[in-house]
């Protein structure tokens, strides 16, 4: 399940991005869907980096049966933007983004992993039917 806690305008596609999760977990997750000025806020405070950016991870120290797996937070201000550049719809960004976070939930991290990240992003794309952009970006 999702906790969803949405702080925007925007509709979010939650039984797609429940699919998502119920492929890789049966844990629960919590997203945040917020502006740039939130994720700013957020990436200065547990990363010490000054500036906005699409999509932060957070996952549980911890791996109780009842907690959920973590927390993902993301600026539609970039799902916007980035769905313009690359010509696809606001909600296939935001899965798109949506993947990419909650990989880093399940312990994936492409700064310092031989490409399994990408593998598996690559491999979710396919299967959700999504738009390859994320890898041609990320390559």
């Amino acid at each position: 399940m999702i906790d969803l806690d949405n702080e925007t305008e925007f509709e979010i596609d939650i039984l797609g991005l429940e699919k998502i999760v119920n492929s890789l977990t049966q844990k629960d997750i919590e997203l945040l869907v917020v502006k740039n000025d939130e994720i700013q806020e957020l990436n200065k405070e547990h990363r010490n980096i000054d500036k906005a950016t699409d999509v932060l991870s957070f996952p549980l120290e911890y791996d109780f049966d009842n907690m959920p797996l973590g927390s993902i937070v993301i600026s539609t201000d970039f799902v916007e933007e980035k769905a313009k550049e690359y010509g696809h719809s606001f909600d296939e960004e935001f899965s798109l983004l949506f993947i990419h976070g909650l990989l880093h939930l399940l312990g994936y991290d492409h700064e310092v992993d031989n490409g399994e990240h990408r593998n598996k992003e690559e491999e979710l794309i396919k299967k959700f039917n999504l738009p390859d952009s994320l890898i041609v970006r990320n390559s």
